[in-house]
């Protein structure tokens, strides 16, 4: 297989436009949680953005022959840890000195399981996203890169393998995607505070834009190409998004069904770019 296009991996100007929208979403809905009620689906559009540009990272360099493990862990570890070490310890130093003892106790724990990517799984055992203890967690917005992390250490060693064994990519995409979702809906009922933090919950978001990725790469005239199906593709991601932010709550059965909205929203305000991949 080979890549249709040498520039897949051009700047995106959209693509930082959207994690704009994603981050004042998340912002937004705990400044003012009664007026954005579902601002928290910006890390659902966040994780729709990541399997597409990583997965768009891993294929054209396993593409071009050049794909490497060690180069594209060094890439994410100069990417991510300059930014996670400032924000783990300007949260240390002030924690010291507006926290109560028992508070900062557990802010050093959290650094410390920040900083090893499993703060996903120590909320999880501590109690839901929107419990009114996670209020004075400082650290609570680092549960999603403790997923993205997971993705990360096991979503290059997957692709490598499916294009070694010369296997159909696009199947393997589609097989984890339906998975991931259908147990995100067995489990949300069951089990809806595991199912929020958890990385096999939450993949199918992801997988929804490593599928792009890999339609962009190898079959783009499946994406919109005339100016209205663009214009089409990218009214309706808006739309779905800003549905999510105003009508879903803390007291959806979230991700569940309601995590569509904001994924399939940022899916298709990427595709409606095709132009610029």
């Amino acid at each position: 297989m080979n890549l249709k296009d040498s520039s897949l991996l051009k700047y995106r100007a959209d693509i930082d436009g959207l994690r704009a929208v994603a981050v004042l979403l998340v912002v937004g809905f705990h400044a003012f949680p009664s007026a954005i009620t579902g601002g928290f689906i910006g890390v659902d559009v966040f994780f729709v953005i990541s399997g597409f540009l990583i997965s768009g990272i891993i294929l054209q360099g396993l593409s071009a022959g050049t794909f490497s493990f060690v180069d594209f862990y060094a890439r994410r570890t100069r990417r991510i840890f300059p930014t996670l070490t400032l924000v783990l310890r300007a949260s240390w130093a002030l924690g010291w000195v507006v926290l109560q003892s028992d508070e900062y106790s557990r802010l050093l724990k959290h650094e410390a399981s920040g900083a090893a990517f499993v703060l996903n799984y120590v909320l999880a055992s501590e109690g839901g996203y929107f419990d009114r203890v996670a209020e004075s967690k400082p650290l609570l917005h680092l549960w999603s890169l403790g997923v993205e992390e997971h993705f990360y250490a096991l979503w290059p060693f997957v692709l490598w393998c499916v294009w070694r064994l010369r296997q159909k990519l696009w199947l393997a995409i589609l097989l984890l995607c339906l998975g991931s979702f259908i147990w995100n809906l067995v489990n949300i009922q069951t089990k809806p505070i595991d199912t929020f933090y958890s990385l096999q919950t939450r993949l199918w978001e992801l997988m929804l834009g490593a599928g792009l990725a890999y339609i962009n790469a190898f079959n783009p005239k499946l994406l919109p190409q005339t100016e209205m199906a663009k214009a089409v593709s990218s009214i309706s991601g808006l739309l779905l998004i800003a549905t999510g932010a105003v009508f879903i709550d803390s007291k959806s059965i979230f991700p569940g069904w309601w995590a569509l909205l904001p994924t399939i929203g940022a899916a298709l305000l990427i595709a409606s770019q095709v132009d610029g991949f």
